[in-house]
């Protein structure tokens, strides 16, 4: 009888504890569904037929996610915050994409941005897998919170030849800064050495910085520099530059102009586009538009790709930064259902000149290879749902 007196008397101990935790700490389960029927096809490849991607319709999954977040008062205006976010994958219930390769972002805990920081009227503080560059806040959200997808070189961190510095990334710590006046800004650090072997240098990073406003204008000014660790017989350093402007003439909608430009500098080379130690730039631009009419949201995006530059003449006779450019549109309609769920038709294209490779892959594998054949223009139509809980 003691005995069972005494273990009744230690869990109460126990469980008090943490009943009174869980009453200090708020948290919030919350998550995403994206799912529908599409089409995808990536024909055109300036090798033929033979190196075309034939038309596959897919049951796909865009962006699903699941998250807990919460903070605790600790008093004297500072707070405990955290964020664990996870892709979650409904179509195949793995971390594959479309295509079948690995997508970073889905099928384990943390895979999308989590972290565990402290709050106060002077900032947050945050450790964790962070967004680093890949991003347009409120300037532009088809993509990335309305539907399947968008423009690639928007929504994604590569241009098809010229790879961007970072997106989501791990080992991350973050500055965010209160808003004031409708400013805020972040900075963001990764020690990109931790991985390194015995005898390697380890003077690898990653830094960003993002600079947003809202108010008659909405603004988003976008950098990340991403420099690979000496030694070798070349050193990578991969930085981009963004700048975004959107008018909200109106409560749902927005007209908006986002522009931006990547740099690869002392590259591997790749076989027809550029040699050892070249540095690549290249830019691009996108207009957006966004409209709620009733329970009718319109999309449309128009994108231009700009011919690289800085690639070595191949062969000593052609310039491998040649026919590089590329133009895409998007065209959406999205039935709102409710404040948390939609239906949408979309359909998207990509026309490549012969040289360049842009495509959706880079937006969660969304595509449909690892890479398309050169000159390949990839299109999908798209009907999809999405519901916020």
């Amino acid at each position: 009888m003691k005995k069972k007196v005494m273990a009744l008397v230690v869990a109460g101990a126990l469980a008090a504890p943490a009943a009174a935790f869980a009453q200090a700490s708020n948290v919030q389960i919350y998550g995403r569904a994206n799912l529908g029927l599409d089409n995808y096809s990536a024909t055109g490849s300036t090798a033929g037929a033979a190196a075309d991607l034939k038309s596959r319709t897919r049951i796909f999954d865009s962006g699903s996610r699941l998250g807990f977040r919460g903070s605790e008062n600790l008093g004297s205006g500072l707070s405990a915050v955290f964020q664990i976010e996870s892709g979650v994958n409904v179509d195949a219930g793995n971390n594959l994409g479309q295509a079948g390769l690995v997508n970073g972002s889905s099928g384990f805990l943390a895979s999308r941005d989590s972290y565990v920081g402290l709050q106060g009227g002077w900032g947050r503080v945050s450790f964790g897998r962070q967004t680093i560059w890949n991003t347009n806040g409120v300037v532009a959200q088809s993509g990335s919170n309305y539907v399947n997808t968008e423009i690639p070189w928007t929504l994604a961190a590569t241009f098809g030849r010229v790879a961007g510095p970072t997106g989501r990334t791990s080992n991350v710590v973050a500055y965010n800064s209160p808003t004031f006046s409708g400013f805020n800004a972040t900075l963001s650090y990764a020690p990109n050495s931790e991985a390194a072997v015995a005898g390697a240098n380890t003077d690898a990073k990653i830094w960003g910085a993002t600079l947003r406003y809202g108010g008659v204008v909405n603004l988003l000014w976008d950098y990340a520099s991403n420099q690979a660790a000496s030694g070798g017989a070349n050193r990578l350093k991969l930085s981009g530059n963004k700048l975004g402007v959107g008018w909200p003439y109106a409560p749902g909608a927005q007209v908006s102009v986002i522009w931006a430009q990547l740099k690869n500098e002392g590259v591997a080379g790749a076989a027809g586009f550029s040699a050892l130690n070249d540095n690549i730039k290249q830019a691009a631009w996108t207009l957006n538009w966004e409209h709620v009419f009733g329970n009718v949201q319109a999309l449309a995006m128009y994108g231009k790709l700009n011919r690289a530059s800085g690639c070595t003449a191949l062969n000593g006779t052609a310039n491998g930064c040649d026919n590089t450019d590329a133009k895409a549109y998007m065209l959406g309609l999205k039935y709102l259902m409710s404040k948390r769920t939609g239906m949408y038709v979309t359909y998207n294209r990509v026309s490549n000149s012969a040289n360049q490779i842009a495509d959706y892959s880079a937006n969660a594998s969304y595509g449909a290879a690892a890479a398309i054949g050169a000159g390949a223009d990839p299109r999908v139509w798209a009907i999809g749902m999405m519901h916020n809980f």
